[in-house]
């Protein structure tokens, strides 16, 4: 992966971090977080990739607004949502609701390194929802909504550990970040319903009342990294 050019120290996060709203019901709330301050560490793991497309697997609660959020990126190329992290084969909504399958709501996301980089995404991912409360999302309450990585190279590892140390030690939300950095298992696609939810179900009251607002926030703060 090739990463941007950096302008600013990890210290200067802190003042680039806004809040979203207050979206305390469903998905949470959100807050943007620029990680253009990451260590010479943490970029040396972001070189040139031969690769044509790369995959991250991320939870953050609902799954329905994490797909809306990284639909938005400008090089992705596709986000399925599903089910990962978990002891249950094959597991379906109904068994993941319950939280006793051990799955959380998550997407996997393809994307061209060369154009979007593991560290952009975590951009997005530690800005979209709010990674300080543990298995739980506002109203969305369970192990199914918990905050993940599910790295997939030691590089994804690597980076995703050292900005959510970083993160931390700077104290950049008002409490800890609890998400989990786990290595990827398998991974269960979601039903066809789950798929593309707020493009083909935006007039239903919760797309309207909690993915819409977040969305139109998210894109407000990450114009520059969004689809023409």
């Amino acid at each position: 992966m090739k990463s941007r050019s950096l302008k600013m120290s990890i210290a200067q996060i802190v003042l680039l971090i806004t809040a979203f709203g207050g979206l305390t019901y469903g998905c949470g709330q959100n807050k943007q977080v620029n990680l253009n301050g990451q260590t010479n560490d943490t970029l040396s793991m972001e070189t040139t990739s031969n690769s044509l497309k790369d995959t991250a697997t991320l939870g953050s609660g609902c799954f329905w607004c994490t797909e809306a959020i990284f639909q938005s990126l400008n090089g992705v190329e596709s986000v399925v949502s599903g089910y990962s992290g978990g002891i249950t084969e094959n597991p379906d909504y109904k068994q993941v609701c319950t939280g006793q399958s051990g799955h959380a709501e998550v997407v996997q996301v393809v994307y061209d390194p060369k154009l979007l980089s593991f560290t952009d995404l975590l951009e997005a991912f530690w800005s979209s929802h709010d990674p300080t409360t543990l298995n739980r999302q506002g109203n969305d309450v369970g192990t199914q909504y918990r905050s993940v990585i599910f790295y997939h190279s030691q590089d994804q590892k690597i980076i995703a550990e050292n900005l959510k140390k970083e993160l931390n030690d700077k104290k950049v939300f008002d409490a800890a970040i609890v998400t989990e950095i786990s290595p990827a298992v398998k991974f269960y696609k979601a039903e066809n319903y789950h798929q593309q939810y707020f493009e083909l179900n935006g007039n239903e009251p919760y797309c309207t009342f909690v993915i819409k607002p977040k969305l139109e926030k998210f894109k407000k703060a990450f114009q520059d990294k969004l689809k023409k």
